[in-house]
């Protein structure tokens, strides 16, 4: 169980889930482990993008989250183009950790705190690749890299790893993922 900080407010904040007319109120607030460490690996979790069709980014059924597919865009870090003819598997990688964070936003939407997923269940990774090119498994460690070391053996994961001719708006990596949660 997380530990968890408990904050009064007294004062006007700019939040815009605290009360902003000076009236003190109360809330919890998950003093997040996994994502310090992310941090601490140099990496930046944004918030979580808003859907561009169709669909949610996130159901919830049990304590299984399973996410939609999210694209190789964090904040102002983007990858465009095909890996092995616009990006090299480095490049790929980073596509694939990109994607990831932006998933992880999406965990932290749904239930506020990284430390509350149990397990990284599977990680179902999209590459955007050329005719030729056959390391997809490789640019996806990118994303499973990151998971093992940021969650530890509960982020080891079922994976699958596939090339495709595209991807939205030209993307280099898409992942979607399903996270067991402990509440």
């Amino acid at each position: 169980m997380p530990k968890i900080l408990q904050i009064v407010m007294k004062q006007p904040q700019t939040t815009s889930n605290w009360l902003k007319n000076g009236l003190q109120t109360s809330q919890n607030y998950y003093m997040d482990k996994i994502k310090e460490k992310i941090e601490s690996l140099g990496y930046k979790i944004h918030e979580a993008p808003v859907p561009v069709g169709s669909y949610v980014q996130c159901v919830r059924s049990g304590n299984l989250l399973y996410l939609s597919g999210g694209i190789s865009i964090n904040g102002d870090e983007s990858y465009y183009g095909k890996v092995g003819v616009d990006l090299t598997i480095e490049d790929g990688q980073a596509a694939a950790r990109a994607a990831i964070l932006n998933r992880l936003a999406v965990v932290i939407q749904a239930v506020g705190s990284l430390d509350k997923v149990s397990r990284i269940v599977a990680v179902n990774g999209f590459v955007n690749a050329g005719p030729d090119f056959y390391d997809h498994p490789k640019v996806l460690n990118g994303a499973s890299d990151l998971l093992k070391e940021a969650f530890g053996e509960i982020g080891v994961h079922s994976r699958t790893a596939v090339g495709v001719s595209a991807l939205p708006l030209n993307v280099a990596v898409e992942i979607s993922m399903v996270v067991e949660v402990a509440e």
